[in-house]
């Protein structure tokens, strides 16, 4: 082997060693490097404001909580649209409340999302329709939140703000869109997020189904129902709204949806009624 073919030879080697470290080790390291930081305390007062049930948590609970927030943070890109400026408010204020749906879930790290667009208010969707007939028209509807499957999130903010300023009603926009997130891991948004066992999907499927024709129905009645009626357009609607319900308004939840209840606390390993007042 000549010196030319040689040094070629360990430029390749060398190149296909850093590819490796990169995609090996390089992700640990970063991690250590970003969890050695100190949360800051700025960061803190907002998750204290913004969330108040922080301290009803446990210490352990308090940590990771944090943890994931900076891993959070450092992974996923703000970006604020129709001028909105993002500051650490917008930033905290909505990592929050994304990884308290996976507070208890270490495998699941919205790893297929890469962005948070930010709208100072309700903003306008514009989608492609086709017909029975296979023509094409397009339509405009005013959103207060949407999830992509291309890696995106899109939220308005004032909306946000509405969410975190009553934390007992049912309604919140980041934990709907970031539940819709969870629920794509699998593949497909249709309700039936990735569980654990194989087996636990027949328990999963029987509840959820029948308490999604429960609410349809209410629905079609004019019957009051805890679950937002929105839920009842269609599974993966469901599943979001019921993930509001769950983490706003756990106690009426397990009191009256028992089952439902249950399933969503052995899917986020968590159970917020111990901390709701």
């Amino acid at each position: 082997m000549d010196s030319q073919s040689l040094f070629a030879l360990i430029g390749l080697a060398l190149i296909l060693a850093a590819v490796i470290f990169y995609v090996l080790f390089w992700p640990a390291i970063r991690r250590r490097r970003i969890l050695a930081r100190a949360f800051p305390e700025s960061w803190l007062r907002i998750l204290q404001q913004r969330l108040p049930f922080f301290g009803r948590l446990s210490t352990h609970e308090q940590q990771r909580f944090k943890e994931l927030i900076r891993l959070f943070l450092a992974d996923k890109q703000f970006i604020g649209c129709a001028g909105q400026e993002i500051n650490d408010d917008i930033r905290v204020t909505i990592a929050a409340q994304a990884c308290l749906l996976v507070l208890n879930r270490p495998e699941s790290h919205y790893q297929n999302l890469r962005s948070i667009l930010v709208y100072p208010s309700t903003f306008v969707a514009k989608r492609e329709v086709r017909d029975e007939l296979g023509l094409v028209s397009t339509s405009h509807s005013a959103m207060l939140g949407e999830s992509w499957s291309q890696g995106k999130v899109v939220l308005a903010w004032d909306n946000v703000e509405h969410g975190v300023r009553d934390l007992h009603d049912g309604q919140n926009v980041v934990l709907h869109e970031f539940a819709h997130q969870l629920d794509s891991e699998s593949g497909a948004t249709n309700g039936a997020p990735l569980l654990l066992t194989r087996g636990g999907y027949k328990s999963w499927a029987t509840v959820f189904q029948m308490e999604f024709e429960q609410l349809q129905q209410s629905v079609l009645l004019h019957q009051p129902s805890l679950i937002d009626e929105y839920g009842a357009t269609n599974p993966a609607e469901f599943f979001a709204v019921a993930t509001e319900t769950f983490f706003e308004r756990p106690r009426e939840m397990a009191a009256h949806h028992s089952e439902l209840y249950r399933e969503l606390s052995g899917f986020f390993k968590i159970d917020p009624a111990r901390w709701a007042q």
